[in-house]
Formats: structure tokens, sequence, C-alpha cells
């Protein structure tokens, strides 16, 4: 829900570079950076279970985070800026947090969800739905930014199109991207073609030579032919 607000305590980190990154990881803690809204960058720390539940509430990815540096009581109105996973294990390896302030529009990219789809005329008949574009950009008030937006496609007949122009927004939101922009269509299904019966006797034999001639024609390459082509440039 658009305003959820969610406290997160981090503490500032005094050693930098990778191999204090990788031991805090090995900790279970996310290293990262704070931004300020007016202020240098403070790199903090923060329990990566502390992050996962602020970031898995009912706001979601678009919680205002009520950053609280180590333990101090004031808090800084922030947002998940970008962040960073491991692409093996999955969990966070960096964060970046965005200080905000409420009564100044943000920029945020918003999940489009289409609603309705086994109900739609065209799937009905076979149709095939597609979603080419699953987020969209918005500005909006910090509280005011959805957790996500739905398109109605029930009434999506074969060969229909929405775009970004048919994307209906909560008040307080403008859409920034371009309008005619598809988000969702129903095309056709695919046309499965049987293949024609076999050839017999003498017709199967013409144009089995034939095809035997053209692929000798398209075989002009040697063995041992690579050997003067491009040389590798792959590095160790």
């Amino acid at each position: 829900m658009a305003g959820e607000r969610t406290k997160l305590v981090v503490v500032a980190r005094e050693k930098l570079g990778s191999a204090e990154s990788r031991r805090l990881r090995r900790r279970g803690i996310v290293p990262g950076v704070l931004y300020g809204s007016g202020g240098e960058p403070l790199a903090i720390s923060v329990e990566e279970r502390e992050l996962r539940r602020a970031l898995t509430g009912a706001g979601g990815l678009h919680s205002i985070l009520d950053v609280e540096i180590d333990g101090g009581g004031s808090s800084h109105a922030s947002i998940l800026k970008e962040y960073q996973v491991d692409p093996v294990r999955g969990g966070v390896t960096h964060v970046d947090l965005q200080e905000v302030r409420l009564d100044k529009p943000i920029t945020a990219s918003v999940s489009v969800q289409l609603v309705g789809g086994d109900d739609a005329p065209g799937v009905r008949e076979g149709g095939v739905l597609s979603q080419p574009l699953r987020e969209i950009s918005v500005e909006a008030l910090p509280l005011e930014v959805p957790e996500h937006i739905d398109l109605d496609v029930s009434g999506m007949t074969i060969g229909d199109t929405l775009r970004i122009g048919d994307v209906v927004v909560p008040s307080g939101a403008t859409l920034l991207d371009e309008p005619e922009t598809v988000i969702a269509t129903v095309t056709a299904p695919t046309r499965v073609v049987e293949p024609e019966e076999g050839l017999e006797g003498e017709e199967a034999e013409a144009v089995e030579g034939e095809a035997a001639q053209g692929e000798a024609a398209e075989a002009p390459l040697q063995p041992g032919a690579d050997a003067a082509g491009e040389q590798s440039t792959d590095e160790a």
C-alpha cells in the first residue's frame, strides 16, 4: 500500500574496502550507502534480515524507510535507490538508500499487474496474452507512490493492444513514459502446418539428388581452413 513506513536501524561504517565488505557479508550484514538530500553520502551497514523485513512489508520496495543511524533516535525518511543481489546465493550484497523530502515528488518504477486475463474473450478463443512491459515510471510524493498498478485486460479480444496511455494511475501520481508504449497484447494462436505427404519413386530420388548437390555447393571450407582465420582474443 502507498504510504507504508518502516523503521530501519543502520550502523555507520568506518572501515571501507572490498575486504571489509566481504567480512560483513559473511556475518549476515549488508554494506551500503545512505545518500543525503543535501549532504555527503554516508557509508552504512544493515543486518540482512532487518533489511529483508523492511522491504517485504505491505509497501514492498516502495516503503518509506525511517532510517535511524547508530540508534541515535532521529530518523531520515529514505527510499530504496538500488540494490545488488548475489547471482548464485540470491542474497542482497549491497544497498543504496536515498534520503527524501516527503513534500517533494520523486520518480519511481512501479510494476504493472494484468488483471482478468483468464476472462478475456481473446484468451478464451485461444489467443495468447503477452506483457512486453512490466514496469512503468511514475512521479508522485514519496508517500503516494503505489506499490503496483493493476491493468484490466478482461475485455481484450484477439488483435487488441493496451498501451501506457490506457493505464489509470492513483490520484497524485503522474505517468512519465511514452503513452504509445505497448504494455499488453492478445495475438492469434500459432497455426501448426502439417507436412505434406512424402514423395515416392522417381520424384523422391530427384529431390534427394538436388539436395545433395546443394549441400556440396555450400561446403567450400576444407579441414584446417580455420587456421588462417582470426586469432582468439580470449584472455585468461
